[in-house]
């Protein structure tokens, strides 16, 4: 059985566990500039092995959310030293995701109010961005019809990942993950039922579909070497509007294969084979995932693979040594628990976090979880 509270070297970087502390959009950044306060937050979790910070738009293009700390602007490169002194000062590793929402955006957010960016002008149905309302206050909005991406400013948004991913080692990141997942701009150019264009960037065929991430990818590994970076995906997801289509298990197989001839550090998967097989029940989903999960680790070779969702301390040994994932991803525990790794070495109770304190406010349900034993 793997210990999996030993250290784990990922690609030279020597972590303290294997558990990761997943990405988590909290919206505690007034000017989108991270403060003392998310230094405070992410330094109390620094024991986990990994943290993975909150989406970190790479433009203001590519943000969907007031109040979340960007990457491309000085400040907001201080800002994160700020928090990355922080955490390495207590032995922590921490990675910034780098977030580009494409069409999960409204024209509140946008510069001189324009339409959001995306692989198409289809809106996303259903779905929502934290904007201004008409009366000028925050809150959540109807995201607003996008405009298709000519060919040439795709390049310009790879630029802006590579920009984003250097400014990120600048602010004393250990490395960036690149967010692919939950229905944002990466993956409206993956999927052929959001993505209608007729140039190379389209859908109609696997190569036109990978090649938007892969050139991301190469460009951010080009600025700060692959060892460095990592890819968040979420195969069999439909958040925002992201339907299920025939070639799925293709396209993401042949991503995998891709990041691992990149050599980058690792994938992370985020679990979302309950909403595929919502009506299937729970062993149908958990059959489901581990096939995609061997699918995946078959083709990584030696770029780890994470796993994101549901995750328990038991779920996460049984992966481990069944080979199918090589650290384990929790994001909600650490909410209420910012010395997790400690409760689940220990046997001890988790605190249950307050929802109404995910987004937005003061240091109320984001500083002042207490460690179980000063609890």
């Amino acid at each position: 059985m793997i210990n999996l509270f030993e250290r784990y070297e990922l690609k030279g970087l020597r972590l303290s566990n294997r558990f990761v502390m997943a990405p988590m959009t909290r919206s505690r950044a007034p000017v989108d500039i991270a403060t003392e306060q998310i230094a405070l937050h992410y330094t109390q979790r620094g024991t986990a092995g990994l943290i993975v910070s909150e989406g970190t738009p790479i433009s203001r293009e590519g943000q969907g959310y007031l109040f979340n700390p960007g990457i491309f602007t000085a400040e907001q490169i201080k800002g994160w030293k700020l928090v990355t002194d922080s955490v390495r000062s207590v032995g922590g590793r921490m990675f910034a995701q780098l977030w580009h929402v494409g069409r999960v955006s409204h024209t509140s957010i946008q510069i001189d109010g324009k339409a959001p960016v995306s692989s198409t002008n289809k809106p996303a149905q259903g779905a929502v961005a934290f904007g201004y309302d008409e009366s000028g206050q925050p809150g959540f909005v109807a995201t607003s019809t996008p405009r298709p991406l000519t060919t040439e400013e795709v390049g310009r948004v790879v630029e802006d990942f590579a920009q984003a991913a250097e400014n990120a080692i600048a602010a004393g990141f250990d490395g960036v993950e690149i967010h692919g997942a939950n229905g944002y701009l990466i993956e409206q150019f993956l999927n052929p039922l959001v993505n209608d264009r007729t140039d190379r960037y389209s859908a109609r065929n696997l190569e036109d579909r990978l090649r938007f991430v892969f050139e991301v990818v190469d460009a951010v590994t080009a600025r700060i070497g692959a060892d460095k970076v990592g890819i968040r995906i979420s195969p069999y997801g439909q958040l925002f509007d992201m339907p299920i289509y025939p070639e799925i298990d293709e396209t993401y197989s042949a991503l995998c294969a891709g990041m691992s001839q990149r050599g980058i550090a690792y994938v992370h998967v985020m679990d979302q084979t309950h909403f595929f097989l919502a009506a299937a029940g729970s062993d149908a989903q958990e059959e489901a995932l581990r096939s995609l999960l061997k699918q995946c680790k078959a083709e990584l070779g030696q770029t780890a693979l994470i796993l994101a969702g549901d995750m328990t301390l038991e779920r996460a040994q049984d992966l481990v040594d069944a080979g199918l994932i090589d650290l384990a991803a929790f994001g909600q525990p650490f909410i209420a628990n910012p010395d997790l790794v400690a409760r689940l070495k220990n046997g001890w109770p988790l605190t249950i976090p307050d929802r109404d304190t995910y987004y937005g406010g003061d240091g109320k349900g984001y500083v002042d979880y207490t460690p179980y034993e000063s609890a």
